[in-house]
């Protein structure tokens, strides 16, 4: 295959993944979406599942489910049936099959049941800010699981920088999945550069991180240090304050980037979605 043509299916790809992400709470049509792609459903499965290796009906179910697995936590004053429509059910009793059949427990015992908030780390000590933030504009490269193969990526990237000549950026790491309930392995890390410098025969594929209201942490740390800091905010921060969070995903920006430094200490400001 040309190299031409892999750059094409995998941006189609990613472009189908961002889209199920971000319209998670509505109905996807798949032959709306193959004729708004102009490739034929076959084709735009076949790409899908060698990118991804999973096809997109199958993928659509576990974005929901893992949305939904959160939400129930995250969101306790949400009726269940409110979740199910935030993940694109419009079936209370389907959504209760999908989710039984996944997790082996109906809602309601998913969202009673103790899971690990009680190991939580404390960040008590961070300020927090709550602002109103523009959507973003990215160029980008996900990666599935977190793990420190995230580093070979954002090594790609760092390279896509260096042979455009790009003199000022922004690194971004976009976190689709709550790492504290979905399997690291299947969760989807997407790093970015946000840049004014215009790159309109990018070999990269571009998403739009959603304005809103956000909080804001800035901390430091190292490897590893993020998921217990995402442990904290989801199951501690989030209840104690009063907040819920949304369907659309958290993201850091990098003022010290620990998968390209050989300390692997990083500096961030972490956003978190937030309403009432």
């Amino acid at each position: 295959m040309k190299k031409s043509t892999l750059q094409t299916h995998r941006k189609i790809a990613n472009d189908l993944m961002y889209y199920i992400y971000k319209y998670v709470d509505t109905e996807i049509n798949l032959d709306e979406l193959s004729s708004d792609f102009s490739i034929s459903k076959f084709h735009m499965h076949r790409i899908f599942k060698k990118e991804f290796g999973k096809n997109i009906y199958e993928s659509i179910k576990s974005i929901r489910l893992q949305k939904a697995s959160s939400l129930l936590l995250t969101n306790p004053h949400s009726t269940i049936t409110e979740v199910a429509k935030l993940c694109g059910y419009s079936s209370h009793t389907s959504f209760i099959k999908a989710f039984k059949a996944r997790f082996s427990l109906t809602p309601s015992a998913w969202r009673n049941k103790k899971h690990n908030e009680e190991n939580a780390y404390s960040y008590e000590h961070l300020a927090v800010k709550i602002l109103k933030m523009p959507q973003i504009e990215v160029h980008y490269i996900r990666h599935t699981g977190y793990d420190r193969n995230i580093k070979k990526t954002w090594q790609k990237l760092q390279t896509w920088v260096y042979s455009n000549d790009i003199k000022e950026y922004k690194q971004i790491a976009l976190y689709h999945d709550n790492p504290t309930l979905t399997p690291l392995k299947e969760c989807h890390y997407v790093a970015c550069v946000s840049t004014d410098e215009v790159q309109d025969n990018s070999s990269l594929a571009t998403l739009t991180i959603p304005k809103g209201v956000y909080a804001r942490f800035d901390f430091a740390g190292g490897y590893g240090d993020i998921l217990m800091f995402m442990n904290w905010v989801y199951f501690k921060w989030l209840p104690r304050n009063g907040y819920e969070t949304t369907t659309n995903p958290a993201y850091t920006i990098y003022h010290k980037n620990h998968f390209l430094e050989d300390d692997e200490k990083f500096e961030v400001s972490y956003y978190l979605p937030v309403k009432l």
